[in-house]
């Protein structure tokens, strides 16, 4: 991985941390953490992230 590949993944973990906190405290639905995902996905491009986008890691 180099390190344009590596910001852009801590970018999308880092993002989307955010979006889960947002949903498990009820401020965001889940159709609109999935929407979210979705176009985080096409902005970063992450390697990992796209690969465990649907999987819970905290």
């Amino acid at each position: 991985m180099d390190n344009k590949q590596f910001e852009a993944e801590k970018n999308y973990q880092a993002s989307m941390l955010c979006f889960r906190q947002m949903l498990d405290r009820g401020q965001i639905t889940q159709k609109d953490y999935e929407r979210i995902d979705t176009i985080l996905l096409k902005k970063y491009r992450p390697l990992l992230g796209s690969l465990c986008s649907d999987i819970r890691l905290t």
